[in-house]
């Protein structure tokens, strides 16, 4: 059989509910928070559990692969249809810290089912949402009757994803061989709201530097050297302003080089969406609209790269007044990138500005972090339509689509892989990753079992080979 037929399916999902939740209950006990060294041994411990828990679902081949760090998950099922696509889940099984204390209204750790919620560290970021995928392919195989997927369906589950995925690329490309996939669905990102599902299309890179400024050799006095000697505090405060220009814009040379831009049909589809700018400014705790002209406030967080400082320092920063020309100062810059942007070419370009701006007497020091490039995949790629279709099955309404204005490891996976990177997350805004009492919806969870039940009969049935 091909088709996935939708009553089978939610009976299936109905029938296992609790044992469902059982488990994932479990797993939610086990504080795998990688931030944290003394939990090492947990998040150890979580990658064993799911791997476990892999092959009790069904998966013959499921290993912990460790790293540097913290170690993944790999999981592999193949299809019996040897032409089948192969498709690669992606999400982490870390999480970030908590404690009662932070203003949890029970133990992060101790999972508490109310009002159709699963309260929990990693309910819904990101625990609850690879999971799902366990209860999906069993719906997917006991309603079609098949003994494998219609895919060939691979998981890399990560262990350090909410500390910055520091070996995530390196694992990457040691493994590229078993990871070689035709799509990558990444299961750690949300919707719009309950009423409105959404799929993501895109999510931005990031590049991140540190400048500091060196003048005089000590802090000297402003009396008797002040309008005489170059102020590093001063030349900062310059560098920043000369950041942006009048309309907002990154007046960094070549910054907008290979932006691809959106589409009318983009924009349209963002104008659908029910954004309600002051509510959004409000949870922004924020009065006031502000951005690149030309550009709503939807395409400016996720379709528009970005210069943002960061923080700035230098000086006398104590009670009182220290009448001192300060003998250094610092600003800390992010750039939010878009497809089409490298942030290879970002580093040299800001480089540049920042030679041709710095005055003599001036020394500066410019330090780059590691950089994460920006992803997107287009509206009418196939495999997106399946995800799409499998989502409007699940939700039995339309489904809007948005982009992610942050960003995360995917990028990774599309540039070693060479596979189109599509979000599949169910999770609202109102669960509150990295806040005290995070929580998923159960309904939207099990919303996402369904979704993950129909997606391999989809893509199965468009054969997304890589050419």
């Amino acid at each position: 059989m091909s088709e996935t037929p939708d009553s089978a399916v939610r009976t299936y999902i109905d029938d296992h509910r609790a044992a469902f939740l059982d488990d994932l209950v479990e797993w939610l006990r086990i504080p795998s928070v990688s931030a944290q060294p003394e939990h090492a041994a947990d998040v150890r411990r979580s990658a064993e559990w799911l791997a476990a828990k892999l092959l009790e679902t069904g998966f013959p081949t499921a290993e912990v692969w460790p790293t540097a760090g913290a170690p993944a998950v790999f999981a592999d099922w193949p299809a019996d249809d040897p032409q089948a696509p192969t498709v690669l889940v992606y999400g982490h099984h870390d999480v970030q810290p908590a404690a009662r204390e932070d203003g949890w209204t029970g133990d992060p750790f101790e999972p508490e089912i109310r009002e159709g919620r699963l309260h929990a560290r990693g309910a819904a970021d990101d625990k609850g949402q690879v999971f799902f995928h366990t209860l999906g392919v069993r719906a997917h195989l006991a309603a079609t009757g098949r003994t494998s997927p219609a895919v060939h369906l691979k998981l890399l589950i990560e262990g350090e994803e909410e500390s910055g995925s520091p070996n995530f690329r390196a694992l990457v490309e040691q493994h590229a061989d078993r990871l070689e996939a035709d799509a990558v669905i990444v299961s750690d990102t949300g919707m719009w709201s309950a009423d409105t599902p959404t799929v993501c299309t895109g999510m931005r890179g990031l590049a991140e530097c540190e400048i500091t400024l060196h003048g005089p050799g000590q802090d000297i006095h402003s009396g008797s050297f002040g309008g005489a000697v170059p102020n590093p505090a001063t030349e900062v405060a310059r560098l920043v302003a000369a950041l942006h220009d009048e309309h907002a814009r990154v007046a960094i040379p070549g910054f907008y080089d290979g932006v691809t831009e959106l589409t009318d049909r983009e924009r349209e589809l963002f104008a659908e969406l029910p954004f309600d700018e002051i509510q959004w400014l409000r949870t922004a705790k924020s009065t006031a609209i502000h951005g690149e002209a030309g550009h709503t406030t939807l395409e400016r967080i996720w379709a528009r790269p970005t210069a943002e400082v960061n923080g700035i320092g230098g000086g006398y920063q104590g009670p009182g007044s220290k009448t001192i020309i300060p003998s250094s100062a610092m600003v800390k810059l992010s750039f939010r990138l878009v497809a089409g942007q490298d942030p290879d070419h970002i580093e040299k370009a800001v480089r540049a500005w920042a030679a041709d701006r710095v005055p003599a007497g001036i020394r500066y020091e410019i330090t780059f972090g590691s950089a994460t490039r920006p992803c997107l995949t287009p509206l009418d790629h196939p495999a997106l339509q399946s995800v799409v279709r499998a989502m409007g099955r699940a939700f039995q309404q339309p489904v809007r689509f948005t982009r992610e204005g942050g960003s995360g490891p995917a990028a990774d996976l599309q540039e070693v892989l060479g596979a189109p990177v599509l979000f599949l997350g169910i999770s609202v805004p109102s669960d509150g990753w990295h806040a005290p009492n995070e929580k998923v919806e159960l309904d939207l969870l099990l919303k996402g079992v369904e979704t993950s039940a129909y997606l391999w009969g989809e893509l199965g049935k468009g054969r997304h080979r890589a050419d």
